[in-house]
């Protein structure tokens, strides 16, 4: 039996948060623009192609972007909407794809393998993107390949608000004539290393020994020397896979003190959030569940900004209880659950305030991992 044919989609909102806030502010078409911080604080999130010809780019601090770009125009970013935008953008991929991988706030990979008995893989594609861009209104990017690795460096290739397809068998070819610091993986430090080895572009890499390269780099050399001949075996995770995270407590006796049931909410939200952060997902659905002695149940949920923070989700639980239950009605079982579950590992990073806020969670849940979860806890679950 014939192998089928890999063919990888990975689609990626150009300028994303910039495209939210033109559509809601046209007249900062052609500016450049950039949403960020303000102008002695924080870092870029991301910027218009105008600001970027100053050389702004993301995460870039933005003292610095003041200074190759001091006409920029400054946006905080609305945050609510970004995730509206994501959320419709995502909803029409999976309307249509088989399986996809929601990367994250704004990326997607498409598995189309074996598609192409059915339908030119090419030509669906293009329709796809052709009716995310009629229906949001927002310019997005492709890239075609036989792998994730390819396409994704494929649509940084075709941007702004184009595609690009890469033939199987032509992998090795349209990576040898790029910077070998397109590839995840070469940082800074790392494409300094490689320059001193005479290795400035990916195909460079190729006329390197093997184990020349694994001496001086270590593994991520041979890494490098397999990704430069175009191979990547990475598979496209379904995002539907990954529905929720919960957690429910049936109680031993009825409670209708409403100071315990708080508590006992937010020692919950507590938990699913620190399992949401150990999976590096955010979640965008946040959802109560109540049931009462007769065993009636009911629960209310309600979408969020992305998010991975207590501090986020617990009020908006607390709202959530608060129009469910019957005040002073004994409850039988409580849950918690978050949904709509993404990865973090790009977006979490472009607002200043929520990296601070991940790097505090990170240290909280280092203790909670080496000396117990419950030894860092909310003031309110502790008992008194």
């Amino acid at each position: 039996m014939q192998t089928p044919q890999p063919y990888i989609a990975h689609f990626d909102l150009d300028s994303f948060f910039v495209s939210v806030e033109l559509l809601q502010k046209p007249e900062l078409r052609g500016l450049p623009v950039i949403v960020g911080g303000s102008r002695d604080k924080g870092v870029v999130t991301t910027c218009s192609y105008e600001a970027r010809k100053f050389g702004v780019r993301s995460a870039m601090p933005m003292k610095q972007a003041m200074q190759l770009c001091p006409q920029a125009i400054i946006l905080n970013g609305a945050r609510a909407q970004y995730s509206y935008y994501s959320r419709w953008v995502t909803n029409i991929i999976a309307a249509k794809a088989p399986l996809f991988e929601k990367a994250s706030i704004d990326e997607f990979y498409i598995d189309l393998t074996g598609m192409d008995k059915f339908f030119n893989v090419l030509e669906w594609t293009i329709a796809l993107r052709e009716e995310i861009i009629t229906q949001t209104n927002l310019p997005i990017s492709f890239g075609l390949a036989s792998n994730k690795m390819v396409a994704k460096i494929a649509t940084d290739e075709a941007k702004p608000n184009s595609y690009l397809f890469i033939k199987p068998g032509k992998e090795k070819e349209f990576l040898a004539p790029l910077p070998v610091n397109k590839f995840s993986g070469v940082g800074e430090q790392t494409f300094i290393k490689l320059k001193t080895m005479g290795i400035f572009l990916i195909g460079d890499i190729l006329k390197n020994d093997n184990n020349i390269l694994e001496k001086e780099l270590g593994k991520l050399g041979i890494d490098l020397y397999i990704k430069a001949q175009g191979i990547d075996n990475s598979i496209v995770n379904n995002y539907r896979e990954a529905k929720s995270i919960s957690t429910e407590n049936t109680f031993e006796e009825n409670i209708s003190n409403e100071k315990e049931l708080l508590k006992e909410l937010v020692r919950m939200v507590e938990k699913v959030a620190y399992e949401l952060r150990q999976d590096e997902k955010l979640c965008g659905c946040i959802a109560v569940k109540i049931r009462y002695p007769n065993f009636e149940t009911t629960s209310k949920q309600t979408t969020i900004n992305y998010t991975l923070s207590d501090d986020e989700i617990i009020p908006v639980a607390t709202k959530l209880f608060h129009q469910l239950w019957k005040k002073n009605y004994p409850i039988r079982l409580l849950g918690v659950r978050l949904s709509e579950l993404t990865n973090h590992a790009i977006q979490t990073s472009l607002f200043i305030d929520t990296e601070r806020k991940i790097n505090l969670y990170k240290a909280i849940d280092t203790v909670k991992n080496r000396f117990g979860k419950s030894k860092l806890q909310k003031a309110r679950t502790v008992e008194k």
